[in-house]
């Protein structure tokens, strides 16, 4: 077990989360660049990295339906999330009751992705994870703020979101390291549903990060370079 994963995983949730209570309401075009990026960055690991790996390991030939189920839960889990794990801000003045719902969701959603990370060779999963959480967790504080929730309880919700991946990464450990059985048997559909997950939030951001699917100089950028950092990583490895 790694602490670096689990300092990394739950610090750039927090940032990314905390951030709401220092970053200017007008930053919406910035949060929409660090979508474009990690939107892109995700899209190229999982295509890269993830979808050759799991498909080698695979023995049974099912990983597709795994992978169909993750892109299934994804869709409904968005039903409560209101889009959050791609950046959606969805801000109602007149609601002050707590947003269970997303809260709920998403860290589910958090835990999932925290699973897989006992595998080997999973930098660029890790890194995948990290910033595909940072506009996540900004989102979901500006909700919270926009529920009036109070501060102390904003922070200690954003505590619980950042530390689900880490949890996820915490249990698939014990659990492949116990007497119940090897999750090494397991991963290939754990990852199949991850991989489901990603390629449903990574096509939505690429998408929907976009005016009339127009892409201007800037976004262009953006994905460039998230799918370039995903071509480094994938021949530094290879």
């Amino acid at each position: 077990m790694s602490l670096f994963i689990i300092l990394l995983l739950s610090g750039c949730a927090l940032l990314g989360g905390l951030a709401v209570f220092f970053v200017k309401k007008d930053s919406n075009q910035r949060l929409k660049l660090i979508l474009s990026f990690s939107g892109a960055y995700l899209f190229a690991i999982t295509i890269l990295h993830l979808l050759p790996d799991v498909y080698q390991r695979d023995q049974t030939h099912l990983i597709g339906l795994f992978i169909l189920g993750g892109f299934i839960l994804q869709i409904l889990l968005e039903q409560f999330s209101q889009g959050i794990e791609h950046g959606h801000i969805h801000l109602h003045s007149h609601q002050q009751s707590f947003p269970w719902g997303i809260m709920l969701s998403l860290c589910l959603h958090a835990f999932l992705e925290g699973m897989p990370l006992t595998a080997k060779n999973n930098q660029q999963l890790v890194y995948g994870i990290a910033l595909h959480h940072i506009p996540a967790a900004f989102a979901l504080g500006s909700v919270l703020i926009g529920n009036q929730i109070k501060k102390t309880n904003i922070i200690l919700l954003l505590v619980a979101f950042a530390a689900m991946s880490p949890l996820g990464y915490i249990f698939s450990f014990a659990l492949s390291n116990g007497n119940i059985q090897s999750l090494g048997s397991y991963y290939p559909y754990i990852m199949g549903v991850v991989i489901g997950i990603f390629l449903h939030i990574s096509t939505t951001i690429l998408f929907e990060s976009s005016v009339d699917h127009k892409f201007s100089m800037k976004k262009t950028f953006a994905v460039l370079v998230g799918i370039a950092i995903a071509l480094i990583g994938f021949f530094l490895e290879a």
